[in-house]
């Protein structure tokens, strides 16, 4: 068995021997036509790599977050999930919302976005939910494996990959309470404002999913109809609406409840599911995070779940005044510790998506005024501050076969079945880029993980 570390190195040590360049590299993605009109046509020039004891331990750790979440309302709240979903940020509105579309298990589609450090894997955030970014790893994994050199390499070191599509679309029916041979009517909805981006590449995932063999259409929420007892696209009966909206949506304007209101009182009543209901938002909060890293509710982990939380969660607390405990036990002032401590700290609203309203103490235009000012605003906010995580550098073959320094984020996909897959999304480090994040220009790429005795490609 080998790990990330060996597997990079090798390969690496094989991009030079052959020449090999990043236009080569990425294989035939600038040819999927549903690739470039999500990614843009920036890929990574290389696959990241992760060996099998790694994705063991790794996918185990998950695990143990999973469940540490998903069972805080009961706790911490008596089983009340209104009062945790207020005590991450949630307003009244979004608390509603998350009440009405209750599922009958908290969700399994995760994708964990992670940097790995000198100890290993780091947690930044853990999205749940179906709008999740990166579905088409496999579908990359498949045009880099397009290359004389990537393709014997996995071969060589029986390397393999993960479908998340495929796992995502078993997990649709699935969660959904559905039978695989039920063939049920999916939509994809994504929200008004969003969806005049977003169509085109839904249009590609319809026409995908269904040469898979699924009964899916898109649309935006607006296009529902709640009407004899059913949700209706057109003349379409829904049974499960895929949502790309957002919790975050409802706080666009008073119009942006009475849109969602009738759908989500449908799932209420039961005739439609959604996947995945709203609640998910909650437990995908960063400020669950927070709870899970108090060390006020340590007591209440179980032994692995303690573990598994020391590897790979920093140090996190929700922004209040008062005192609070550092790593090693020490109770300090918050503000003062976080205003003195700026260069160690990041600061993140609880709810937004996609590095939204993320400060990062460290970087040059965050002066201290700009710190002391944001913080003092969030104080009693819904807002969070974690330590600071100093990844390790990728490195990555130009077009002129040169190795050039990466700061790479790692997002691990799970579902119900296990391990989903990896998403890399990365920024040189020349272009000190804060927040890595394919909207504000990061490439996109995928991994490919060592199999394990039993398992094959």
């Amino acid at each position: 068995m080998t790990d990330r570390a060996e597997l990079t190195a090798s390969f690496l040590d094989g991009v030079r021997e052959h020449g090999a360049v990043a236009s080569e590299l990425i294989g035939n993605q600038p040819e999927n036509e549903m690739l470039v009109a999500f990614y843009r046509g920036r890929f990574l020039s290389r696959p990241l790599f992760l060996g099998y004891e790694e994705r063991v331990r790794l996918q185990a750790d998950l695990e143990n977050l999973h469940s540490a979440l998903t069972s805080l309302p009961e706790r911490l709240f008596g089983g009340d999930l209104g009062a945790f979903a207020r005590a991450v940020g949630m307003t009244d509105v979004q608390v509603s919302a998350i009440l009405r579309s209750r599922g009958a298990a908290v969700t399994k589609q995760i994708r964990a976005d992670m940097y790995v450090d000198e100890s290993g894997f780091k947690l930044l955030e853990y999205n749940m939910g179906s709008a999740l970014g990166g579905i088409d790893v496999g579908e990359m994994s498949r045009a880099l494996l397009e290359h004389p050199l990537m393709r014997e390499f996995a071969e060589k070191h029986r390397l393999g990959y993960t479908d998340f599509t495929t796992e995502k679309l078993h997990d649709i029916v699935a969660e959904s309470g559905f039978a695989p041979d039920d063939d049920p009517v999916v939509v994809i909805a994504d929200w008004p404002s969003s969806y005049v981006d977003l169509a085109p590449y839904i249009a590609l995932t319809v026409d995908h999913w269904r040469a898979r063999g699924m009964n899916v259409h898109g649309c935006h929420v607006g296009e529902l109809e709640v009407r004899d007892g059913a949700v209706r696209l057109g003349d379409v009966k829904v049974d499960i609406i895929h949502r790309l909206f957002l919790i975050e949506d409802l706080l666009e304007s008073e119009e942006a409840v009475a849109l969602l209101d009738p759908v989500l009182d449908a799932a209420a009543a039961g005739q439609v599911k959604i996947f995945t209901p709203m609640e998910s938002e909650a437990f995908a909060s960063k400020g669950a995070l927070a709870m899970l890293s108090d060390e006020g509710n340590r007591h209440l982990l179980t032994e692995e779940e303690r573990e598994s939380l020391d590897r790979i969660l920093p140090w996190t607390r929700m922004l209040r005044p008062g005192k609070v405990t550092l790593e090693n036990g020490e109770l300090v002032e918050m503000l003062d510790y976080v205003l003195a401590h700026q260069e160690d700290l990041v600061l993140k609203p609880t709810l937004l998506h996609g590095g939204q309203g993320v400060l990062l103490g460290w970087e040059e235009q965050v002066t201290p005024e700009v710190w002391r000012e944001q913080v003092t605003a969030g104080l009693d906010g819904p807002y969070l501050v974690q330590r600071r995580v100093d990844p390790l550098t990728e490195y990555f073959p130009d077009e002129q076969g040169e190795l050039v320094p990466w700061l790479l984020v790692w997002g691990i996909f799970g579902a119900q079945r296990g391990f989903g897959g990896i998403y890399a999304r990365g920024t040189t480090l020349e272009s000190k880029a804060g927040v890595v994040n394919t909207a504000s220009g990061a490439y996109a790429g995928t991994g490919l993980h060592e199999l394990g005795p039993d398992e094959t490609a």
